[in-house]
């Protein structure tokens, strides 16, 4: 199977988190399983008129083309035409190329929240009318139309996330190649269930907290950050706390709220990233599932039995009281 690779208007941290993946890295990893780049922006030799000669051959049909990942979201302005953001020594658009290329494709992927959704570079006015490949935030159509399919009948596959978790994009490249991901295999927002199945809640350290509703104040502290810190990690699909990052780590584990960055719109959440938006003191952001009387008198019980270690060691910066000795019967 071979890749070709697009960077479009984005930071590139995707690729930089891509290459984080380990064991085996990432390179050696798709070439275990086959899989090739035509090229890549920041990964291959080839630059200038080989790109173009590249480019050209997998427009007319010479080179056949398995997946077009896409990085970045797609500008479409001034006024639909792209041109703020030109592909360099071609005299054409991004969005040119993404709506000429994508029906080549056996496949079309986009990687990260951006490229998915609009992501950071769609925020605030959006003068650039930047927006992602097959959805504008949360609604369907934008740089490919709405009923797009690629050759394999798929929609456009969106591994979301800001950065996106290196393991799912190569899990979802190894699917590809196998031939492993079906419509079913995808949620409602285009994502990979294989992750968006989960919730970033699942297997956070700080769950004990979050049982008995003993919350951290500020950043610095170890309780659950829900209740002041805006950490929405029981509504954000993702499996960030169960597979980790680099091997260890998570925005929760750091110690920073979940931003839902793997959601259509996270970039504009209405407040500050580190607040928690209440009407009569309740979040007003609910676990998912969660009927908002079950949640206040689940919240009230949780509160009244909290043990005075959970409740000490919330709001501190590290553990202060340590669990009780139980001796054991003789």
């Amino acid at each position: 199977m071979n890749i070709l690779w697009l960077q479009s208007a984005g930071c590139g941290g995707c690729t930089m988190s891509t290459l984080c993946a380990e064991s085996p890295n990432v390179l050696e990893l798709l070439e275990g399983a086959g899989i090739s780049f035509l090229w890549h922006p920041s990964l291959s030799l080839e630059t200038g008129a080989e790109v173009r000669r590249l480019l050209q051959r997998i427009e007319s049909g010479e080179q056949e083309l398995d997946v077009l990942c896409i990085e970045g979201s797609i500008v479409r302005g001034p006024n639909g035409t792209g041109k703020y953001h030109m592909l360099a020594g071609t005299g054409r658009s991004m969005l040119d190329w993404t709506q000429s290329l994508a029906p080549k494709a056996r496949h079309v992927v986009a990687v990260g929240t951006c490229a998915t959704y609009g992501g950071v570079t769609s925020s605030g006015e959006n003068p650039s009318d930047a927006t992602g490949v097959q959805y504008e935030g949360s609604h369907r159509g934008a740089a490919l139309a709405a009923d797009f399919t690629s050759k394999s009948g798929l929609p456009v596959v969106n591994i979301a996330g800001c950065p996106t978790h290196p393991d799912w994009v190569t899990e979802t490249l190894l699917l590809l190649a196998a031939d492993e991901l079906s419509l079913d295999s995808l949620d409602g927002f285009g994502r990979p269930r294989f992750y968006a199945d989960h919730l970033v809640h699942h297997a956070c350290p700080k769950n004990e907290f979050y049982e008995y509703k003993a919350s951290a104040t500020k950043l610095s502290e170890i309780g659950c950050m829900m209740e002041h810190l805006g950490c929405i990690g029981t509504q954000a699909v993702g499996d960030c706390n169960i597979r980790t990052w680099n091997g260890e780590g998570s925005c929760t584990r750091a110690g920073y709220p979940c931003i839902n960055c793997t959601a259509p719109e996270f970039e504009e959440p209405g407040h500050r990233f580190t607040e928690t938006p209440k009407f009569a003191g309740i979040p007003v952001g609910l676990p998912s599932d969660m009927p908002k009387a079950w949640f206040m008198a689940l919240a009230s019980l949780s509160k009244a039995a909290t043990p005075r270690r959970i409740g000490v060691n919330a709001t501190s910066d590290r553990v202060t009281v340590p669990p009780s000795l139980k001796v054991p019967k003789s």
